[in-house]
């Protein structure tokens, strides 16, 4: 992977030697390049970078400066020009012989990228604009200018740039003055913007291009105004209008709803939003300039699943003005303060002061799902995750830091009291406002407010990996009543960690009308192996007890034989939408570790289907029963049950509220199992109007779907794509057009994807993206046969030649399988995956946190499926 791979003891021994740093950034984004750096005029792959870095040091010392550049054009240390050959190899800048105040001057050629890290050129087909943005984390600032590139060097950024007199420029800070014609080109505007609070390099930014904008602001208690701005692309100009007064309106008071949580006022200028295209993440925390994917910008209908992911993620990234840019970790292993914070206190903003009111539902079905999966693989960690080098930290993005993180923090606070928690949280940010700080400085800060041993419970939640089950073992007397109900506690062998939790149980009956209700519920705290649950001895049994009523805490839960019966048959019927939540999400985990019968679990859900109105839970459920059935059903029953299943979501589809959420939902599941003598007939019939359903409107991303899944079940080839797409010609038609054409099931379009994917330096990163996902899309076995061999032999080569955020895509990752032929048969895949972990004990630890992720679904893809082909003999 390009780039000096940083240590964290590397990084303690510079942050030893370097002290207060100021930076004076200037960058040429309009390929106008002096004769002296490049023969090339107007280039169109590279821009120029001076920095001068003035900094403090210890007299004598050495140390460096990160960059990645194609070329260094010129150094001057403390007046001395150098030789850059002598001083720059391996993406660091050596600096020997410090003084006791130094200034470095470094001017460069650096490179635009087409992968969505450093300074990311995209070009939009619709209108041929250029747009460009900055992303940082983890160390790509470095890709942009000379910098200390670590969070614990914060500084003062000055930063300048030339660019298109008819651009839009966006940073951290406003502009100190309105932009001045270049000297020597009427068509250059040079802009110059307010040096910067003290900072952490990873977090500055800058968005330029021809981007539509729209202002407000926001006045805060205090009665300071902070102004507010949107910016999309030009193309997505008219679908955004729709949406600004209402993001401005959810930023406004989320803003009010962290100022008075925390009693912390928004410490920065001003606060802008910025919808880039291409983007690898969800949204990025700059500071004062939060980018967001700009497919939270809906052209086309989406689910309120979307619709509140966006909210969510808008508070998210407000919520890291304070956690994380305010107070920033002092290393990468504290990356759970800025994301399990921001996780957590986003969903909390979401359901307290937005229309999403069930937003902890969702947090269940989604995030804590995505936790407790993440949690059983061989490649969990703790919450303090121990990163050793920057490539340990980029694969920390994930369902730890992020999800059980946050459902901690959830734990946390319902175990020391919620205004003991943000008493403490306010403390801890007025001691570290613009400095960094460990998780020792936040637990000291709690452990006052609350009085609770805070060593002892991070400990338990924070420092070690795994996840308990808790089961309910319930004893009855002749009378129906409870004589007994006790909470039994147990942890893997892997993680053999008990731990303290404060929960509830609920009781939960039919109602007169049939509706699953609430009846009682009891508050309390477990810990060891056996809880008596006292406050139900004596009461009359209900027909459901739910552990973990109310999602109070961090665990797996098991349910007693009567209520899991219960379950089964009437989960239809719970009227609470996070106990339906809660206990779906039990379900799922019983179903993937062949624990209960893949086929129940789908029958059950379908039934749940016809009447759940929770977006994301909704979602999450139809996600499940795809992988029940392509993965998890006993190989002889799969093609019946997919059957069943395609037939089901059609009439479910048919029988929806026209125009609603659900109708949507389970007319694009229905879409991708791409089965039936009908199928064909109606998807042809949804594209050209001869197949309606009441209220749904085939819109542009409507048709993509439509399109691909056709493709994907071999309906249509290219020609039929390639005309879908000469009807409009826009970023992500082009992506949906990639993918297409990856999921024809045939052995021609997957040498195609296959090798596009790898070799296809033209294609942009989510083009990348949308080609690997389509290839491994396909639920045909014999399609990958050869591919398992390719897969496990391209991996040293795509390591070594890709950057991470593309190896990560081509291998498999969040958002998909990448190259991994996760359909092929899940025994050669354990064979093949294991071969390749054994022969290489000393790859770099990310790169085997991928492999072993992979092979571990595909292990537990063998197990699940041996199971329920156990129970057809």
């Amino acid at each position: 992977m390009p780039g000096a791979n940083l240590t964290r003891q590397e990084a303690a021994d510079r942050k030893a030697v370097i002290g207060q740093t100021h930076y004076q950034v200037h960058l040429d984004l309009t390929g106008n390049i002096p004769s002296h750096a490049s023969a090339d005029k107007g280039d169109q792959n590279n821009f120029l970078s001076v920095s001068t870095v003035t900094f403090d040091a210890q007299s004598g010392s050495s140390t460096y400066l990160d960059l990645i550049a194609n070329k260094v054009v010129s150094v001057t240390i403390n007046d001395n020009q150098v030789d850059p050959a002598q001083v720059y190899s391996d993406s660091r800048v050596q600096l020997d012989n410090l003084q006791e105040h130094n200034t470095v001057t470094v001017e460069a050629l650096c490179q635009y990228s087409h992968t969505g890290e450093g300074l990311h050129r995209s070009l939009d087909p619709s209108d041929g604009n250029i747009y460009l943005y900055f992303q940082f984390e983890v160390p790509d600032a470095r890709r942009v200018y000379a910098v200390f590139d670590q969070p614990d060097i914060k500084a003062v950024f000055d930063f300048s740039l030339s660019a298109p007199k008819d651009w839009v420029v966006i940073s951290n800070q406003p502009t100190a003055e309105q932009p001045q014609v270049q000297a020597d080109d009427e068509e250059v505007r040079i802009w110059k913007f307010k040096p910067t609070p003290v900072m952490s390099s990873y977090l500055t930014a800058f968005c330029a291009g021809p981007y539509a904008q729209w202002t407000s602001s926001h006045t805060l208690a205090s009665g300071r105004q902070v102004p507010l701005g949107i910016y999309t692309r030009q193309a997505l100009k008219d679908a955004a209008s729709a949406d600004v007064d209402y993001l401005f309106d959810i930023t406004a008071k989320g803003m009010d709803f962290y100022n008075q949580t925390w009693g912390v006022e928004y410490p920065y200028e001003k606060y802008d939003q910025v919808f880039v295209p291409e983007y690898n993440a969800g949204a990025m925390e700059n500071i004062g300039c939060v980018t967001i994917r700009d497919s939270y910008i809906y052209e086309s209908k989406t689910t309120d699943a979307n619709k509140e992911r966006r909210v969510v993620t808008v508070l998210h990234e407000l919520a890291h003005m304070w956690f994380g840019d305010l107070v920033t970790m002092k290393w990468w292993n504290d990356l759970w303060l800025n994301e399990s914070f921001a996780e957590f206190t986003s969903t909390l903003a979401t359901a307290e002061v937005t229309e999403w009111k069930d937003a902890w539902a969702t947090f269940c079905s989604g995030e804590k799902s995505w936790g407790q999966a993440e949690d059983e693989k061989p490649t969990t960690h703790p919450i303090v995750a121990p990163i050793n080098d920057l490539n340990d930290t980029y694969v920390n993005f994930d369902g730890i830091t992020y999800a059980k993180g946050a459902s901690v923090l959830k734990q946390l606070v319902a175990y020391v009291g919620r205004e003991r928690f943000f008493q403490g949280i306010h403390n801890y940010l007025e001691k570290n406002k613009y400095g960094n700080a460990t998780l020792d400085g936040l637990l000291s800060e709690l452990e006052a407010t609350s009085g609770r041993d805070m060593k002892t419970w991070s400990s338990l939640w924070l420092e070690q990996s795994g996840i308990n089950t808790i089961a309910a073992d319930v004893q009855e007397g002749e009378d129906g009543t409870i004589s007994n109900l006790v909470l039994k506690q147990t942890a893997p062998a892997e993680h053999p960690v008990m731990r303290p939790h404060r929960l509830a149980v609920g009781f939960y009956s039919s109602d007169e009308n049939g509706k699953v209700v609430r009846t009682d519920s009891f508050e309390l705290d477990v810990d060891g192996e056996n809880t008596v649950v006292e406050e139900a001895r004596g009461k009359a049994r209900p027909d459901f007890i739910l552990i973990n009523d109310n999602d109070l805490t961090y665990t797996k839960i098991r349910l007693d034989s009567k209520s899991l019966a219960f379950a089964l048959e009437n989960l239809d019927h719970f009227v609470d939408p996070l106990a339906r939540a809660i206990t779906w999400l039990s379900l799922w985990d019983m179903t993937r570790s062949a624990e209960l019968p893949a086929e129940s679990f789908i029958e059950t859900s379908l039934k749940a289907l016809a009447t759940e109105e929770e977006s994301t839970t909704f979602r999450y459920a139809l996600g499940q029963v795809q992988t029940s059935a392509n993965l998890y059903v006993a190989p002889s029953r799969r093609q019946t049950v997919i059957n069943h299943i395609s037939d089901t979501l059609w009439h479910l589809a048919q029988s929806a509220a026209p125009g609603s959420d659900e109708q949507y939902q389970l007319l694009t599941a229905y879409l991708h199992y791409g089965v039936g003598s009908e199928y064909a007939r109606r998807t042809a019939g949804l594209l050209d109007g001869s197949v309606v359903l009441p209220g749904l409107d085939m819109d542009n991303n409507l048709r993509w779907v439509v399109t691909i899944d056709r493709a994907r079940a071999g309906v249509i080839g290219n020609a039929e794509i390639d005309a879908e797409l000469a009807k409009r010609e826009t970023t992500e038609n082009r992506e949906f057009s990639y993918m297409a054409k990856a999921s024809i099931p045939t052995t021609d379009a997957k040498q195609w994807a296959f090798d596009q994917a790898l070799h296809n330096n033209n294609l942009t990163n989510s083009q990348i993206e949308a080609v690997a996902n389509g290839f491994s899309s396909n639920n045909r076995p014999e399609l990958f046969a050869g591919y398992v061999a390719r897969f496990f032999d391209m991996i040293d080569w795509i390591w070594k030649n890709k950057t991470f955020h593309m190896s990560e895509t081509l291998l498999g990752s969040l958002s998909g399988y990448g190259l991994y032929p996760v359909y092929a048969k899940a025994a050669d895949l354990v064979e093949a995956g294991q071969a390749w972990l054994d022969s290489h004990p000393d790859a770099d630890k990310a790169l085997r946190h991928l492999i072993q992720a992979n092979v571990d679904s595909s292990q537990r893809t063998l197990r699940v499926q041996n199971y329920n082909a156990s129970l057809q003999k």
